[in-house]
Protein backbone atom coordinates (compact mmCIF):
# COMPACT_ATOMS: atom_id res chain seq x y z
CA UNK A 1 0.00 0.00 0.00
CA UNK A 2 1.47 3.61 -0.77
CA UNK A 3 2.04 6.09 2.24
CA UNK A 4 -0.32 8.24 2.35
CA UNK A 5 1.43 11.60 1.82
CA UNK A 6 4.03 9.55 1.23
CA UNK A 7 6.29 12.22 -1.54
CA UNK A 8 5.32 15.19 1.53
CA UNK A 9 6.47 12.59 4.15
CA UNK A 10 10.13 11.73 2.91
CA UNK A 11 10.79 15.10 1.69
CA UNK A 12 10.20 16.33 5.51
CA UNK A 13 12.65 13.36 6.66
CA UNK A 14 15.10 14.58 3.96
CA UNK A 15 14.93 18.15 5.00
CA UNK A 16 15.02 17.79 9.19
CA UNK A 17 18.41 15.69 8.47
CA UNK A 18 19.46 18.59 5.92
CA UNK A 19 18.42 21.01 8.78
CA UNK A 20 20.93 19.09 11.53
CA UNK A 21 23.45 18.90 9.26
CA UNK A 22 23.29 22.86 8.65
CA UNK A 23 23.62 23.83 12.07
CA UNK A 24 19.58 25.26 11.89
CA UNK A 25 18.37 23.58 15.17
CA UNK A 26 19.98 21.26 17.86
CA UNK A 27 19.27 18.02 19.76
CA UNK A 28 14.90 17.60 18.75
CA UNK A 29 14.71 21.40 18.60
CA UNK A 30 12.57 22.72 15.72
CA UNK A 31 10.26 21.18 13.20
CA UNK A 32 9.00 20.39 9.52
CA UNK A 33 6.12 20.08 7.94
CA UNK A 34 4.57 20.44 3.85
CA UNK A 35 1.27 20.56 2.77
CA UNK A 36 -0.48 18.77 0.18
CA UNK A 37 -4.36 20.02 -0.09
CA UNK A 38 -6.59 19.84 3.30
CA UNK A 39 -3.25 17.48 4.73
CA UNK A 40 -0.09 18.00 6.17
CA UNK A 41 2.83 15.84 6.64
CA UNK A 42 4.50 17.00 10.30
CA UNK A 43 7.30 15.64 12.32
CA UNK A 44 6.66 13.74 15.79
CA UNK A 45 7.38 15.29 18.91
CA UNK A 46 10.44 14.51 20.75
CA UNK A 47 12.27 12.21 17.89
CA UNK A 48 15.68 12.41 17.49
CA UNK A 49 15.93 13.39 13.59
CA UNK A 50 18.44 10.27 12.82
CA UNK A 51 15.67 8.07 14.03
CA UNK A 52 12.90 9.83 12.10
CA UNK A 53 11.46 7.56 8.95
CA UNK A 54 8.78 8.72 6.76
CA UNK A 55 6.48 6.59 8.54
CA UNK A 56 7.26 8.04 11.28
CA UNK A 57 5.93 11.45 10.10
CA UNK A 58 2.65 12.27 10.97
CA UNK A 59 -0.19 13.04 8.50
CA UNK A 60 -2.49 15.68 10.04
CA UNK A 61 -5.39 17.71 8.41
CA UNK A 62 -5.54 21.46 8.75
CA UNK A 63 -7.83 21.53 11.84
CA UNK A 64 -4.85 19.27 13.53
CA UNK A 65 -7.09 16.42 13.89
CA UNK A 66 -4.80 13.18 13.27
CA UNK A 67 -5.20 10.99 9.86
CA UNK A 68 -2.10 8.77 9.87
CA UNK A 69 -0.27 9.76 12.88
CA UNK A 70 1.86 6.95 14.66
CA UNK A 71 3.53 9.36 16.84
CA UNK A 72 2.32 12.99 18.73
CA UNK A 73 2.59 15.48 16.07
CA UNK A 74 5.23 18.32 17.39
CA UNK A 75 4.03 20.53 20.18
CA UNK A 76 4.27 23.79 17.40
CA UNK A 77 1.55 22.48 15.43
CA UNK A 78 -0.41 25.30 16.47
CA UNK A 79 2.37 27.36 14.60
CA UNK A 80 2.35 25.55 11.76
CA UNK A 81 -1.46 25.37 11.38
CA UNK A 82 -1.36 29.02 11.93
CA UNK A 83 1.14 29.81 9.55
CA UNK A 84 -0.58 27.53 6.66
CA UNK A 85 -3.95 30.19 7.52
CA UNK A 86 -2.61 33.04 7.12
CA UNK A 87 0.12 32.97 3.92
CA UNK A 88 -1.74 30.17 1.86
CA UNK A 89 1.67 28.35 1.93
CA UNK A 90 2.70 24.75 1.12
CA UNK A 91 5.38 24.34 3.88
CA UNK A 92 6.05 25.50 6.75
CA UNK A 93 10.30 24.98 8.43
CA UNK A 94 10.53 25.97 12.13
CA UNK A 95 14.52 26.48 13.04
CA UNK A 96 16.49 27.57 16.36
CA UNK A 97 19.19 29.10 14.35
CA UNK A 98 21.65 30.73 16.33
CA UNK A 99 21.76 34.04 15.09
CA UNK A 100 18.16 34.61 14.02
CA UNK A 101 17.49 33.23 17.89
CA UNK A 102 20.18 36.13 18.94
CA UNK A 103 18.56 38.73 17.38
CA UNK A 104 15.30 37.69 18.45
CA UNK A 105 16.14 38.17 21.66
CA UNK A 106 17.25 42.14 20.82
CA UNK A 107 14.44 43.57 18.28
CA UNK A 108 11.00 44.09 17.25
CA UNK A 109 11.91 43.92 13.96
CA UNK A 110 14.47 42.90 11.69
CA UNK A 111 15.04 46.17 9.67
CA UNK A 112 15.61 46.33 5.65
CA UNK A 113 19.49 46.15 5.67
CA UNK A 114 19.56 43.89 2.83
CA UNK A 115 17.35 43.29 -0.17
CA UNK A 116 16.95 39.97 -0.07
CA UNK A 117 14.72 40.64 2.90
CA UNK A 118 12.10 41.35 -0.23
CA UNK A 119 11.98 37.34 -0.03
CA UNK A 120 9.84 37.77 3.00
CA UNK A 121 7.63 40.52 2.21
CA UNK A 122 9.62 43.21 3.86
CA UNK A 123 11.20 43.69 7.31
CA UNK A 124 11.08 40.99 9.61
CA UNK A 125 8.92 41.14 12.08
CA UNK A 126 9.29 39.41 15.76
CA UNK A 127 6.36 37.52 16.87
CA UNK A 128 5.82 38.33 20.52
CA UNK A 129 7.04 36.25 23.26
CA UNK A 130 4.60 33.27 24.36
CA UNK A 131 5.64 29.76 25.50
CA UNK A 132 6.35 27.39 22.70
CA UNK A 133 3.25 24.86 21.83
CA UNK A 134 0.37 27.32 22.79
CA UNK A 135 -2.30 29.33 21.12
CA UNK A 136 -0.73 32.49 22.10
CA UNK A 137 2.34 31.57 20.03
CA UNK A 138 0.52 30.84 17.29
CA UNK A 139 -1.86 34.06 17.63
CA UNK A 140 1.34 35.58 18.07
CA UNK A 141 3.04 33.95 14.37
CA UNK A 142 -0.15 35.20 12.90
CA UNK A 143 0.27 38.25 13.49
CA UNK A 144 3.92 38.66 12.77
CA UNK A 145 3.26 36.84 9.46
CA UNK A 146 0.51 38.69 7.97
CA UNK A 147 1.88 40.10 4.67
CA UNK A 148 5.08 38.16 5.33
CA UNK A 149 6.52 34.53 4.39
CA UNK A 150 8.73 34.57 7.54
CA UNK A 151 9.21 36.04 10.82
CA UNK A 152 11.18 35.82 14.25
CA UNK A 153 10.21 34.27 17.57
CA UNK A 154 11.03 36.36 20.20
CA UNK A 155 13.52 34.46 22.79
CA UNK A 156 12.77 31.48 20.75
CA UNK A 157 13.84 30.99 16.97
CA UNK A 158 12.12 31.04 13.26
CA UNK A 159 9.49 30.14 11.13
CA UNK A 160 9.72 30.25 7.03
CA UNK A 161 7.17 29.69 4.99
CA UNK A 162 6.98 28.66 0.77
CA UNK A 163 5.74 27.24 -1.90
CA UNK A 164 7.61 24.05 -1.84
CA UNK A 165 9.09 22.79 0.91
CA UNK A 166 12.76 23.70 -0.62
CA UNK A 167 11.89 27.32 -0.74
CA UNK A 168 10.64 27.26 2.61
CA UNK A 169 13.85 25.68 3.90
CA UNK A 170 16.01 28.07 1.46
CA UNK A 171 14.00 31.14 3.34
CA UNK A 172 15.21 29.22 6.54
CA UNK A 173 18.68 29.73 5.43
CA UNK A 174 18.11 33.29 3.85
CA UNK A 175 16.62 34.11 7.69
CA UNK A 176 19.82 33.33 9.30
CA UNK A 177 22.16 35.15 7.15
CA UNK A 178 20.39 38.15 6.99
CA UNK A 179 20.22 37.96 11.17
CA UNK A 180 23.91 37.23 11.20
CA UNK A 181 24.90 39.99 9.03
CA UNK A 182 22.90 42.39 11.25
CA UNK A 183 24.47 41.55 14.43
CA UNK A 184 28.25 41.60 12.40
CA UNK A 185 27.15 45.49 11.24
CA UNK A 186 25.29 46.12 14.40
CA UNK A 187 28.58 44.89 16.60
CA UNK A 188 30.33 47.92 14.17
CA UNK A 189 28.26 50.74 14.03
CA UNK A 190 24.55 51.29 13.02
CA UNK A 191 23.46 49.46 9.38
CA UNK A 192 21.98 51.78 6.48
CA UNK A 193 18.66 50.22 6.00
CA UNK A 194 17.02 50.51 2.87
CA UNK A 195 13.50 52.22 2.30
CA UNK A 196 10.52 50.50 1.93
CA UNK A 197 10.17 51.58 -2.45
CA UNK A 198 13.62 49.60 -2.77
CA UNK A 199 12.19 46.80 -1.41
CA UNK A 200 9.10 46.36 -3.63
CA UNK A 201 11.30 47.39 -6.27
CA UNK A 202 12.89 44.02 -5.43
CA UNK A 203 10.22 42.26 -4.81
CA UNK A 204 8.31 42.47 -8.17
CA UNK A 205 12.28 41.70 -9.60
CA UNK A 206 12.61 38.57 -7.67
CA UNK A 207 8.96 37.38 -8.72
CA UNK A 208 10.60 36.67 -11.98
CA UNK A 209 14.13 36.12 -11.51
CA UNK A 210 15.91 33.26 -13.48
CA UNK A 211 14.45 29.97 -13.44
CA UNK A 212 10.65 28.76 -13.58
CA UNK A 213 10.84 25.59 -11.75
CA UNK A 214 8.38 25.10 -8.63
CA UNK A 215 11.06 24.32 -6.31
CA UNK A 216 13.66 26.61 -7.44
CA UNK A 217 15.75 28.17 -4.62
CA UNK A 218 14.60 31.90 -4.37
CA UNK A 219 16.83 34.90 -4.46
CA UNK A 220 19.64 36.12 -7.32
CA UNK A 221 22.68 33.67 -7.95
Amino acid sequence: MDLLLGDERRAVVAYCHRMVADGLVVGTSGNISARRGELIAVTPSGLAYEELTPELVGVHRLDGTPVDAPLPPTTELPTHLAAYRTTGGNAVVHTHSTAATAVATLVEELPSLHYLVALFGGPIRVARYATYGTDELADSVTAALAGRTGCLLANHGTIAVGDSLPKAYAKAQYLEWLCDVWLRAKSAGEPRVLDAAEIDRVREKLGTYGVTGKDATPGPR
